[in-house]
């Protein structure tokens, strides 16, 4: 039982990776670096060549999490290569998300762990199903976001904390000292956010004799110290600047500054009212539940809420600054849901109770299945890029431009796969003299009379033929929106649809959203 529990955490991971390869412009920093490490390695005469000094961002972030996911990967990429699983760069980067897609499912293993022994068998297993219906979740794990290099250590540090036996009042102090260096490390180098976290668990520990205060002081230095001087070092070679701390950067840019802004406000409510509920899907009234019944459960989520006070009163907001309390709430909603099926044979009301948890579950997996095929559907600068490159096999002294979209969705380092530079376990194509070219902000004028330009992946299409300089080759289409396409007629009309139909009531809609064009000339 609870290998095929590890087995499903693990395979759900792996599921979205494959079913949606491509990557967003939030995720192009780490893969961007991750794709660095692996190709030219980090020795200094090789670093001109990283895509960051091309693209830095707004401020610095770590290498710290890529450069472990490249060295993670060199293995098993190599691996992968022999048994022949493995033999473009499109393949190496599904390689490099499914390696942290592991990783970070590991650590949900030792969390059904640690619920398995606090809560028993029963509860661990409604835990792992409630995770894997969830979509959020187990979508980003595999995705390079900072938020999921940060996933790991937080939830090695909850499971420090949270594993013991059931009547155990009391983590032991090495458990609580490691958990705190964890997420102290956590909140130095990958995301600052996870000391709003850190500070409520701290009072808690406090609070309930876990730790001294003297104690938790002497762990938090050691380890900050420690945390520092490693990211500054790293990352003031990686970044040839001297000293550069990716985190206090972006402390000082996002809320000092109060750039992040720039980037959109939210009401104070919304983490509350909006994010939680779309992280957690059926989980979150389930937790109430868990709380209610369960007093080992309030104390769990004590912290989290907390934390998601304390973070409500920056402006900006986005689902994945609270993404590490899901796996908290989990537990707590696991409680209620087995309190729920474990009445099963109490009569009509535990009958109800059963179906009810088993219809979240039901409406959980409806959602993320929604959820998935329009992402699936929403990486067009990946799709474009793909096809462009097959369509293209064998041609030479090709020369494309990289739409800003297309650079957006999808159109990353890793599908470049008709020039170098390729890793000794991928063979280096024959056509390898193209070009891509992500300069942004060019014109009409600038791309026609650049004759350097032999192909466009472009956001639209009709300036360009018009120009009588360029043909369409293809499109690509991207989702849209969900439509509704209900029966229509009486009642009577209605109950005559066969039951296979009502499969489409809810329609995906698509449209064109990037086009590939050719000099014509």
């Amino acid at each position: 039982m609870s290998f095929a529990m590890d087995l499903l955490l693990l395979g759900t991971s792996w599921a979205h990776v494959l079913l949606a390869p491509y990557t967003k412009v939030e995720e192009s920093f780490n893969l961007h670096a991750t794709h660095d490490v692996l190709m030219y390695g980090v020795g200094r005469d090789n670093l001109y060549k990283f895509d960051h000094n091309t693209f830095p961002g707004a401020v610095p972030r770590t290498f710290i999490g890529s450069m472990l996911l490249a060295w993670l990967t060199s293995p098993v990429a190599y691996v992968a290569s022999q048994w022949g699983l493995l033999s473009t760069k499109l393949d190496l980067q599904i390689a490099v998300r499914l390696v942290l897609a592991t990783l970070n499912a590991t650590g949900f293993m030792l969390i059904r762990r640690a619920v398995c022994r606090r809560f028993g068998r029963p509860t661990g297993l409604m835990y792992v199903l409630l995770t894997c219906s969830q979509f959020h979740l187990p979508f980003w794990m595999g995705r390079t976001l900072p938020n999921m290099f940060a996933l790991f250590p937080v939830n090695l540090g909850f499971y420090a904390l949270y594993d013991r036996a059931p009547q155990s009042k009391y983590p032991t102090r090495r458990s609580v000292d490691v958990a705190f260096a964890l997420l102290t490390f956590t909140a130095v180098v990958f995301r600052s956010e996870v000391a709003l976290l850190l500070a409520p668990l701290a009072i808690q520990a406090l609070l309930l004799r876990h730790t001294s205060f003297l104690r938790l002081i002497i762990v938090g230095f050691l380890s900050g110290m420690l945390s520092i001087a490693l990211t500054v070092a790293i990352d003031s070679y990686l970044w040839n600047q001297w000293p550069v701390w990716p985190e206090l950067y972006g402390i000082y840019f996002n809320v000092f500054q109060g750039k992040s802004s720039e980037w959109g406000t939210s009401p104070i409510h919304a983490y509350f009212l909006s994010h939680l509920p779309k992280l957690l899907l059926g989980s979150l009234p389930l937790a109430v539940l868990g709380a209610v019944v369960d007093g080992r459960v309030q104390a769990l989520i004590h912290p989290p809420l907390l934390f998601i006070g304390l973070i409500s009163s920056l402006g900006h907001k986005e689902w994945r600054f609270i993404i590490y309390v899901v796996p908290l709430f989990n537990i707590a909603a696991a409680r209620g849901a087995w309190w729920m099926v474990s009445r099963r044979k109490g009569g009509l009301f535990g009958r109800m109770m059963f179906l009810a948890a088993m219809g979240i579950l039901v409406l959980n997996c409806a959602i993320t299945v929604v959820s998935t095929r329009a992402s699936m559907a929403n990486y067009p600068g990946g799709s474009a890029l793909a096809t462009f490159d097959n369509q293209y096999a064998g041609k030479h002294a090709v020369h494309v431009h990289i739409s800003n979209l297309a650079a957006q969705t999808g159109a990353s380092l890793f599908l470049q796969s008709h020039s170098p530079p390729y890793i000794p376990s991928i063979t280096a194509l024959a056509t390898g003299d193209w070009v891509y070219n992500k300069t942004e902000s060019l014109s009409l004028r600038d791309l026609t009379t650049s004759t350097s330009f032999t192909h466009l992946i472009a956001e639209s299409s009709v300036e360009f033929i018009k120009t009588g300089r360029w043909k369409l080759v293809d499109s690509v289409q991207g989702f849209s929106r969900w439509k509704w396409s209900l029966p229509r007629g009486g009642i009577a009309k209605i109950l005559e649809v066969p039951l296979h139909q009502w499969l489409n009531v809810l329609q995906m809609e698509t449209n064109d959203q990037l086009y590939i064009l050719e000099r014509s000339e």
